[in-house]
């Protein structure tokens, strides 16, 4: 979890231009947003994710409600859905606050109707409902979500994926195959081929699949043990009988 950790504050990817505006006094300087944005849009395409970074485009749109551009925003919660167990996405829901009025009626504003959908999404991870995740994002009502956003956000199903990985690691040893599918919504080949990829093992006899032992899902007794020194046990002996 220290690697985890140290890799979401200063991602291996990020260049020195972002670390410089990311720790620096420019995070705030709206001439840099564009910088910003444009860095997200890498983070879309390559498949990599920089938390800070995007928080600050954020913190920008709240002090420049003129920046403000929707889409951008969209595609930051999309990214900060999929860092579970991380509460990336409640940090970003959280400065989203005091949105600008939409004063453009011929590009309306998205979000409002996006953010709930999202939101939803996010609940749906973070309980670990991945069979309940996975049909509502392939539900008519996501349809808009799928095709103007999450079509553009390179691996976004996998890193889905990662995230029931993640659960599956932390709680079982065994666990059936059809079970799993339900998981990560694949079947057949494409799912042995994830679970030989996770370094899990399938026995196709019994459709199983062996967990290798972690600090998270290993079975230890816990015995707890309790010194009451004998004058301390008289006096509550005594208490006990005046109260009687």
């Amino acid at each position: 979890m220290t690697s985890a950790t140290s890799e979401w504050l200063t991602p291996s990817t990020r260049t020195e231009l972002i670390e410089n505006l990311v720790s620096g006094v420019d995070r705030y300087n709206p001439s840099n947003v564009g910088i910003l944005e444009d860095y997200l849009y890498h983070q879309i395409r390559s498949e990599e994710y920089d938390c800070l970074a995007n928080l600050a485009i954020l913190k920008l749109y709240q002090f420049n409600s003129d920046l403000y551009n929707p889409d951008v925003v969209v595609n930051i919660l999309l990214k900060a859905l999929t860092a579970e167990p991380f509460p990336d996405f409640d940090l970003c829901t959280s400065l989203l606050d005091d949105r600008p009025v939409n004063v453009n009626p011929d590009e309306p504003d998205p979000l409002p109707v996006l953010l709930p959908i999202l939101t939803n999404l996010y609940n749906l991870l973070h309980q670990c409902r991945f069979p309940a995740f996975w049909t509502f994002y392939h539900s008519d009502e996501l349809e808009s979500l799928r095709e103007n956003y999450i079509v553009e956000c390179v691996g976004f199903e996998e890193a889905v994926r990662e995230v029931a990985a993640r659960a599956v690691k932390a709680t079982f040893t065994r666990i059936g195959l059809d079970r799993l599918g339900t998981y990560v919504d694949l079947s057949g080949l494409e799912l042995e081929s994830w679970i030989e990829k996770q370094g899990w093992s399938l026995d196709t006899s019994t459709r199983t699949i062996s967990i290798p032992s972690n600090p998270d899902n290993e079975i230890e007794s816990v015995v707890i043990r309790e010194n009451v020194k004998l004058g301390q046990l008289q006096k509550v002996i005594a208490h006990a009988a005046q109260i009687r």
